[in-house]
């Protein structure tokens, strides 16, 4: 019975921390990224961001605009995140940040 006792409170301290780390970034600075809620890092899978809008911004300076928003398109979709900017930002959508071609290039405009 011990056991299960100890058990139960090493998941629990577990889960608190594993909590700390997605909550309190948020508290801490308001997230400007499109696609993520003003004050939340985390977002609702099941709430999608107009990626088209999204990726018009993102690439309206682009010299190669159709690709841009086709590759913009594409990383929106899978991580249902576009950075703020039309460059860099990318730190605030690591799954936009870290998709790869085939080639072992960056993905994301």
């Amino acid at each position: 019975m011990a056991y299960v006792s100890r058990l139960l409170v090493l998941y629990l301290v577990m889960l608190i921390l594993f909590l700390q780390m997605y909550v309190e970034p948020a508290e801490i600075g308001a997230s400007t990224a499109v696609g993520l809620p003003r004050n939340r890092m985390i977002m609702n899978p099941l709430q999608n961001i107009d990626c088209k809008v999204a990726c018009g911004g993102r690439c309206k300076e682009a010299s190669l605009h159709d690709r841009c928003l086709r590759a913009c398109g594409t990383c929106c979709a899978k991580c249902n995140c576009v950075p703020p900017g039309t460059y860099g930002n990318k730190n605030l959508c690591p799954c936009y940040a870290d998709m790869k071609t085939h080639g072992n290039k960056l993905k994301c405009p």
